[in-house]
C-alpha cells in the first residue's frame, strides 16, 4: 500500500470540518458583487486561465479544503509519482506517463528513441516519401484502438488538424460492423495506412477490427506483403503484432507502466503526429510538461490541478452532485466529454480503497457533457430548473481559427451567460420561470487552441483524476472493473452463433439469447 495512505478521508480532522462548513450557503448574489472574488478564486496557468469563482466556498472552504489534500498526503502523492515509485499498487507498477512527454535531455532513452522513430515515420507519411504497395502516396490513415487507444488521439486529431495536405484520418474502435463499413467507405487499400494500437494487442475490439481491416486488405490486393507495407502497430507485444503480420520496423513500443488512457504522449499519438506534424506534436508534449513542472513545484493553495480535484470532492462528496458536466463552447473540443468520461471515471470509478476496505464515501461522479451551444436546446432545461444536484466545466477559446467574429462573440457570450445563469438563477413572478441556481461551475479559457494550450488542459485533468484519488485513496491506475463483461462475452458469442445452451439459471439472457437466434436462423 502507498506510503502517503492513512486513515480514511472521513476520519480525517479537515473532512470532518469540511462537513461542518457545507451546512453555509454561499449568497450568490453577495459572491457576484464582490470585486476581490474574481482575482482570488480565479488563476492563469499558462495558455490557460482557470476561474472558480462561481464554485460555492468562501476563504475559509478553500482553506480547509486545502488543508484536506495535506492531511491526505498528496504532496508526499505526487513525489511518489514523479519519482517512479509504484503508485498502481495493485499492479505493482509506477505510473510514468509524464515521461513520455519529458524533454528529450531529460526522458528516459528509450522513451527519447521512440518518439525519435514514430515522430520521424509520421513526417515520413505527412511527406510522401513513405508509400503504399503500388507506389502510390498514403491519402488515408485507419486508425484502429479503443478506449485511451483511440479517445486520445481521435480528440487530439480533431481538435488540431488543419492543413489539408496531410493524410486523412479515419478512427475505428467499435466492434460494430457497421463502423468498419464506415471506415473503409470510399477508400483505395493502395492509398492507405492502419495504425493499430492496443498495448496487449489481445483487446478483444480492437483484434476483431484489425483481422477485419486485414481481410478488407487481402480481398482487394490478393498480395500478403500489402500487410507488411500497410499495417502498423503501436504495442508492448512486439510478437504478437508481428505474428499478424507487422514488420519490426513498423511496430513502435509501449511500455506496462503506461496506462491506455495516459498513452497519447506515446506512439499511439502517431495518427495525430501525421496529422499535425512531428513539430507541432512536440509543442502538445512541451504543454502536458508545463503543467507537470507547476504541479510538481506550485504549493497546494496555488496548486491548479489540487484544486480542482478539491472542488470535486466538495461538490460531489458534501454537496450532492453526483454529476459533472463538461460543456465544450468549441467545435473542435467535442470530443472532450468523451475523453474525460473515460479518463475520470475508469480512473476514479472504484468503490474499494488501496488498502483493500471499502471506500465509505463516493469516488467518482458520472462525468457528461457535450458541444455546446447544441447542448443548450438539449439538456440545459435540466441543468437549470431541474431538481437535480450537478457540477460543472465550461471550457472555451478566447481567440478562434475563423474569422466570423460575430460568430465567435456569440458563442462566447453563451458560454459565459450559461455559467452565470447556473450561479444566480432567477427569481421570477410566475414560478415556472425560476431557476434556482446555485449550482457551481468553473470556466476554463484557452488562449487559443493549440497544441500546447491543449497539451496543457489534458495534463490539467490527468493530474486532477491523480489527486483526487490520493484523497479518496483509490488507485486510479487499475481498471479490473472493465472485465467481468468480457469475461461474460466470450461464451455468449459461442451461443449465439451456435448450438450450446446459456446456462438455464440465467433466465434472462437465456431468453434473449434464444430470441436473437430465432431470427438470426428464419
Amino acid at each position: 500500500m502507498s506510503a502517503w495512505c492513512s486513515r480514511p478521508p472521513q476520519e480525517l480532522a479537515a473532512w470532518q470540518r469540511l462537513g461542518s462548513l457545507a451546512q453555509r450557503r454561499i449568497d450568490t448574489a453577495l459572491a457576484a458583487a464582490d470585486t476581490r472574488r474574481f482575482g482570488r478564486f480565479s488563476q492563469r496557468l499558462g495558455p490557460l486561465f482557470v476561474d472558480y469563482s462561481k464554485q460555492r466556498i468562501d476563504q475559509d472552504i478553500r482553506d480547509a479544503l486545502v488543508e484536506l489534500a495535506r492531511q491526505s498526503g498528496v504532496e508526499q502523492a505526487i513525489d511518489a509519482l514523479f519519482a517512479g515509485r509504484p503508485v498502481n499498487d495493485t499492479e505493482g507498477r509506477a505510473a510514468l506517463h509524464t515521461e513520455l512527454r519529458g524533454a528529450p535531455d531529460e526522458c528516459r532513452p528509450e522513451v527519447r528513441r521512440a518518439r525519435e522513430r514514430f515522430l520521424r515515420f509520421a513526417e515520413q507519411v505527412r511527406r510522401g516519401e513513405y508509400r503504399g504497395i503500388n507506389g502510390r502516396r498514403i491519402e488515408t490513415v485507419i486508425h484502429i484502438g479503443i478506449g485511451g487507444s483511440h479517445l486520445g488521439p481521435e480528440l487530439a486529431t480533431q481538435a488540431l488538424a488543419h492543413s489539408s495536405a496531410a493524410p486523412a484520418i479515419r478512427f475505428l474502435a467499435n466492434v460494430d460492423g457497421h463502423a468498419a463499413a464506415s471506415a473503409f467507405a470510399g477508400l483505395d487499400p493502395a492509398t492507405t495506412l492502419v495504425t493499430i494500437a492496443s498495448k496487449s494487442f489481445t483487446t478483444l475490439e480492437t483484434r476483431i477490427n484489425a483481422e477485419t481491416t486485414c481481410s478488407w486488405f487481402l480481398e482487394r490486393t490478393c498480395d500478403r506483403a500489402a500487410i507488411a507495407r500497410h499495417f502498423v502497430a503501436l504495442t508492448a507485444n512486439t510478437a504478437a503484432a508481428r505474428q499478424f503480420g507487422v514488420t519490426a520496423e513498423n511496430c513502435f513500443p509501449l511500455w506496462d507502466w503506461v496506462g491506455g488512457r495516459y498513452s497519447l504522449w506515446s506512439a499511439v499519438g502517431l495518427p495525430v503526429a501525421i496529422a499535425i506534424g512531428s513539430e507541432e506534436f512536440e509543442e502538445l508534449l512541451a504543454g502536458a510538461r508545463s503543467v507537470d513542472a507547476h504541479f510538481r513545484s506550485a504549493p497546494l493553495p496555488n496548486n491548479l490541478p489540487v484544486l480542482l480535484a478539491l472542488l470535486q470532492i466538495w461538490n460531489a462528496n458534501f454537496h450532492g452532485a453526483a454529476t459533472h458536466a463538461v460543456l465544450a463552447y468549441d467545435r473542435r473540443l467535442r470530443r472532450l466529454p468523451d475523453y474525460l468520461q473515460q479518463l475520470e471515471m475508469e480512473s476514479n470509478g472504484k468503490s474499494t480503497r488501496r488498502d483493500g476496505e471499502r471506500a465509505a464515501t463516493h469516488t467518482a461522479p458520472v462525468v457528461w457533457g457535450g458541444e455546446e451551444t447544441n447542448g443548450q436546446h438539449a439538456f440545459h432545461q435540466l441543468l437549470h430548473q431541474g431538481t437535480r444536484a450537478y457540477s460543472a466545466d465550461v471550457i472555451a477559446c478566447i481567440e478562434p481559427r475563423h474569422r466570423l467574429r460575430d460568430h465567435h462573440a456569440w458563442l462566447l457570450a453563451n458560454c459565459l451567460a450559461q455559467s452565470q445563469a447556473m450561479m444566480e438563477g432567477r427569481n421570477a413572478d410566475e414560478p415556472h420561470r425560476d431557476v434556482a441556481g446555485h449550482h457551481p461551475s468553473t470556466t476554463i479559457l484557452l488562449d487559443e487552441l493549440t497544441p500546447a494550450s491543449l497539451g496543457a488542459l489534458l495534463a490539467l485533468y490527468e493530474h486532477k483524476v491523480f489527486c483526487a484519488a490520493a484523497i479518496w485513496q483509490i488507485n486510479p491506475f487499475d481498471q479490473f472493473g472493465v472485465e467481468l463483461g468480457k469475461e461474460l462475452a466470450a461464451p455468449l458469442f459461442e451461443q449465439i452463433g451456435g448450438d450450446a445452451n446459456p446456462p438455464a439459471e440465467h433466465v434472462s439472457t437465456s431468453g434473449l439469447v434464444e430470441t436473437i437466434r430465432r431470427r438470426r436462423h428464419r
